[in-house]
């Protein structure tokens, strides 16, 4: 049977750089994916039937986003065929590595071949996108510089250097950081805040182009915020910060290091202190699809 892969991802930085009247905020971020993945499997049934092969602990199946995908493509493409579900998971949960975003965008990929559907790829990504804003750029398959809620997409060139990744031993709750972030962010403050200004965020920060980045600007808004809620992501910060520019991705917890070469990663993710756990992985431009 073929495997599927569904790489990691990580955000090189992230601004937060205003909100829509529907709540969402709107972003400013650098997708590049890891060679560090996910692998899928797909049997092809005739029974219209989406199911998993196995269960995945503290998933069910009805908010699976690998079954939920495969529904939405069923349902877009009047297909009357059915599939069977192999994930064998890699990817930490709650890490901001885009472990379920990118499942998802390989089901889409993947069943959208095995069923002879034809689909555009804007066609996937637009269902995708009602799925999660990151599943767009897996689909769109290229490292990106991305806007809006993280689904308007333009290629970028990056360098491909080797990473260390900590994966700090909790699930962080994306929703939960936006919403804290929004709270402190929208307070208005109290005569006894304002002796203390530490205690609000900065105005939304102003957006920066392209050429910005790679000049070195950017950075992570919603990293003092996960540090506030889940105090070991800012212990990992603090401990990779040692060897170098030590970043969060996405709303967290797992955070990154560029490095020189393998060598130098499998060094220092030798000496990470328990309870922290890692890997070391490659930078990649191209979605191996």
């Amino acid at each position: 049977m073929k495997t599927w892969p569904a790489p990691a991802k990580l955000n090189l930085f992230l601004h937060v750089v205003g909100r829509r009247p529907d709540g969402y905020h709107l972003l400013q971020t650098v997708f590049q994916f890891l060679d560090f993945a996910d692998t899928l499997r797909f049997k092809v049934t005739n029974d219209g039937r989406i199911r998993r092969a196995v269960e995945l602990p503290g998933v069910p199946e009805e908010t699976d986003l690998t079954v939920r995908a495969a529904r939405l493509l069923q349902q877009a493409g009047a297909n009357k065929q059915g599939a069977v579900i192999h994930i064998d998971k890699r990817i930490p949960a709650g890490g901001g590595l885009g472990g379920g975003s990118s499942d998802a965008a390989t089901t889409l990929l993947a069943l959208n071949e095995l069923w002879g559907l034809r689909l555009p790829r804007a066609e996937l990504a637009r269902l995708g996108l009602t799925l999660g804003a990151d599943v767009p750029v897996f689909i769109f398959g290229q490292a990106a510089w991305a806007e809006g809620v993280g689904e308007v997409l333009s290629p970028v060139k990056l360098p491909e250097p080797w990473y260390v990744v900590l994966v700090p031993p909790i699930n962080v709750v994306t929703a939960a950081v936006f919403e804290d972030y929004a709270a402190r962010r929208d307070a208005a403050p109290s005569h006894e805040d304002q002796a203390a200004p530490q205690a609000q965020l900065t105005p939304y920060t102003p957006a920066i182009t392209i050429r910005d980045f790679f000049a070195g600007q950017g950075r992570n808004d919603l990293e003092n915020v996960t540090r506030c809620l889940y105090p070991v992501v800012g212990e990992a910060l603090d401990w990779l910060g040692r060897f170098g520019r030590a970043r969060m991705t996405g709303s967290g917890g797992c955070v990154f290091l560029d490095v020189a070469d393998q060598d130098a990663a499998q060094q220092i993710l030798s000496q990470v202190p328990a309870p922290l756990t890692g890997f070391v992985a490659r930078g990649m431009n191209r979605h191996p699809l």
